[in-house]
C-alpha cells in the first residue's frame, strides 16, 4: 500500500493494550478498528480489507496465529504483525514462516516502536505495490518526460493544471488522440502532494468490459474461470497516488454506475467479493469524445459526468498549436536518433516546411510515429521530405462550427485514405486501439458488425 493513511485492525483481549495501540496509531493518522476477541476479528476482516492487522498471538478462543492463517488464506495482501510475550517468541518465529510480517514483544518498550516497527511494514507493502503497479499498469504513450508547450493555448491548459494540482479535485482532459492527455495527467500528478506515490493508468477502450471490471476493481479467487488467484485492481494499487482513466467515455453503463460509486463513497467491492475496501485516491479522467453530447444521448450518466468534470481542462489539437511542431519534432528526433544510435542533426529545410505545413489528424502521437519511421529511414545527417512519408501537404483544419466529433471523423477517414483503407495501420497512425477505431467506423455507419470481427 501506499504511504499516509491505512486501515489497520487491532486485535488484543487487553483493554488497555487495545487502546495503547489504538491511542499511537490515530495520532499517526490511521484509520484504526479493534476487536477484542480472535472471533471479533475474523468476522471484521470478512466484511472488509485492512492494509494491516496488528494481533496478540495468545488470546482465548480464536488465537492470533489463526488469524493469521485464515487473512493469508483469504486476504493475502493484508500485512499481519504479532505480539507476544517474550516467552512466546518461538510461537512468533512460527508464525514469521507463516507469513507474518513483523512482530513485537509485549509490554511495548516505547509507543516509538510500535510507530516504527508499522511504519517499516507499511512501507514494505508499499514497494510491494509499486513492484505490482510496474508490472500491471499502462506505461506513458510518449517517449519523453517533460512537456514542450511554446504555444498560448496550451500554456493555458498547463497553467490550469498547475493550479489544480494542488487539489485533490478530480480532473477531466478533453481533446482530440493524440494530444497528450496522458502526460498531462502524469505532470498534475508530479505536481500535486501525491508525487511520491504511484501513478496508475487504464485505458477503458483496451479491454472488454468484464476485464475491465476486473482491472479496476480486482478480484477474488474462483470469480470466474481463470480466476486462479486474489488480484487486485487498479484503484487499489493505486492507493495514496493518482489513477489515470483513459477514454473514460468508451465505459459501459454498467460500469460507469459501479466507477461512480467508487468516487462517491471510496470504497468498492472486488469481482466476486463482499469485503469493503477502502480506497484513497486522486482521479484524472481523459476522452476524446464529447461527453455532454453522451450523456444528452443517455449513452453517458450524466451524475457520473459531473463528478469526473469537477476541474474540466481542454487539451488543443496539435494543428492548432503551430509554433511546437518543429520543437517536438527536433525532441523527439533527437530522443529516437540517441536511442538508435543515429547522429542526426536535423531536418532539411523541406521537411521543416512539410511538418509545418501538414494537418497532424493524429497530433503528437502521429508526430512520434512519423519521426521515428524517418529516422529509421535516414542515412543522412539531416532527415529530408521523403524520409517522412507524409501524404501531400494539408491545409490546416479549422474548427469554424464544426464539433470535436466532425474533426475527429475527418482525421479518422483521411488516415484511413492515406493508408489505402488499411484499419491496422490507420489505428496505428492516429494512436488509437483497433477497437476503439472499429467502434468509430461502426458509429460513421462505414462498416457493419459482422466486418468487425473480420
Amino acid at each position: 500500500m501506499a504511504k499516509g493513511k491505512a486501515s489497520i485492525l487491532i486485535v488484543d483481549d487487553e483493554p488497555a493494550m487495545r487502546l495503547l495501540i489504538t491511542a499511537v496509531l490515530k495520532d499517526e493518522g490511521h484509520d484504526v478498528t479493534a476487536a477484542a476477541t480472535g472471533e471479533e476479528a475474523l468476522q471484521l476482516v470478512a466484511k472488509r480489507h485492512f492494509h494491516l492487522i496488528i494481533t496478540d498471538l495468545k488470546m482465548p478462543g480464536v488465537s492470533g496465529l489463526r488469524v493469521l492463517e485464515a487473512v493469508r488464506r483469504d486476504d493475502p495482501e493484508t500485512a499481519v504483525m504479532l505480539l507476544t510475550a517474550f516467552g512466546s517468541v518461538e510461537g512468533a518465529v512460527e508464525a514469521m514462516r507463516k507469513g507474518a510480517a513483523h512482530y513485537l514483544l509485549k509490554p511495548l518498550a516505547n509507543p516509538d516502536e510500535l510507530r516504527l516497527a508499522v511504519r517499516r511494514v507499511l512501507e514494505e507493502r508499499r514497494l510491494a505495490d509499486e513492484a505490482a503497479t510496474l508490472r500491471q499498469a499502462t506505461e506513458a504513450g510518449f517517449p519523453f518526460g517533460e512537456i514542450i508547450a511554446g504555444d498560448p493555448k496550451m500554456q493555458a491548459g498547463l497553467d490550469l493544471a498547475r493550479s489544480v494540482a494542488a487539489t485533490d479535485a478530480t480532473v477531466l482532459l478533453t481533446g482530440e488522440t493524440g494530444t497528450g492527455k496522458e502526460l498531462v495527467a502524469r505532470a498534475i500528478h508530479r505536481w500535486s502532494a501525491r508525487a511520491d506515490q504511484v501513478f496508475v493508468a487504464v485505458n477503458c477502450a483496451a479491454l472488454a468490459e468484464s476485464l475491465l471490471e476486473s482491472e479496476l476493481f480486482g478480484h477474488e479467487k474462483g470469480a470466474f474461470t481463470g480466476a486462479v488467484a486474489q488480484r487486485r485492481g487498479r484503484f487499489e494499487l493505486a492507493h495514496g497516488g493518482t489513477l489515470f482513466l483513459d477514454e473514460v467515455g468508451e465505459m459501459s453503463p454498467a460500469l460507469q454506475a459501479k466507477l461512480l460509486r467508487v468516487l462517491q463513497e471510496r470504497t468498492l467491492e472486488r469481482v466476486g467479493g463482499m469485503k469493503t475496501v477502502t480506497v484513497d485516491v486522486r482521479v484524472i479522467a481523459a476522452t476524446n469524445r464529447d461527453l455532454q453530447a453522451l450523456v444528452t444521448a443517455k449513452k453517458f450518466r450524466d451524475d457520473l459526468y459531473y463528478r469526473l468534470s469537477v476541474f474540466p481542462i481542454v487539451l488543443p489539437p496539435l494543428r492548432e498549436r503551430p509554433t511546437d511542431i518543429l520543437p517536438l519534432a527536433d525532441h523527439l528526433m533527437r530522443e529516437v536518433g540517441r536511442r538508435l544510435g543515429k547522429p542526426i542533426k536535423g531536418f532539411t529545410s523541406e521537411a521543416t516546411a512539410l511538418l509545418q505545413r501538414y494537418g497532424w489528424p493524429g497530433n503528437i502521437r502521429e508526430l512520434q510515429n512519423v519521426v521515428e519511421r524517418a529516422a529509421i529511414l535516414c542515412r543522412e545527417d539531416r532527415i529530408g521530405p521523403t524520409h517522412l512519408n507524409l501524404a501531400p501537404p494539408a491545409a490546416p483544419v479549422t474548427s469554424g462550427s464544426k464539433t470535436l466529433k466532425d474533426l475527429e471523423r475527418e482525421a479518422i477517414l483521411t488516415t484511413l485514405d492515406a493508408h489505402g483503407g488499411n484499419r491496422r495501420r490507420a489505428a496505428e497512425q492516429l494512436g488509437i486501439g483497433l477497437r476503439t477505431l472499429y467502434a468509430r467506423l461502426k458509429e460513421y455507419g462505414i462498416f457493419t458488425e459482422a466486418e468487425s470481427k473480420d
